[in-house]
């Protein structure tokens, strides 16, 4: 299971996407990078899935010290209706599959 992942037209740079079997008894997932993944041994059948995205909003220092190194801060990039409460489904059959997910805001 392969394919992309775009939001607004532009693809995610880092993320994650699950496919979560219908019936609850298996699941696969995988990390977005540059707007692509490939997932290993994702359920056959009906598959719920859920994307996120992360976006950088700032830097923190990691240690209140004057020469603390820091670290990025980030939030969520998608709306929950494609992760927390997905509305995406996506039916994966044996063999190889290609799935190209175009998220809108």
């Amino acid at each position: 299971m392969s394919g992309t992942v775009t939001y607004d037209g532009k693809p995610v740079e880092d993320g994650h996407i699950k496919f979560i079997a219908a019936d609850g008894q298996g699941t696969a997932d995988d990390v977005i990078k540059s707007g692509k993944y490939t997932v290993r041994k994702a359920p056959v059948g009906n598959t719920k899935v859920s994307i996120s995205g992360v976006k950088v909003t700032g830097q923190k220092k990691m240690y209140d010290t004057p020469d603390s190194p820091t670290v990025p801060v980030v939030a969520e990039l998608l709306p929950a209706k494609y992760n927390d409460k997905t509305e995406l489904t996506f039916e994966v059959k044996r063999g190889s599959n290609e799935k190209n997910w175009e998220l809108a805001k």
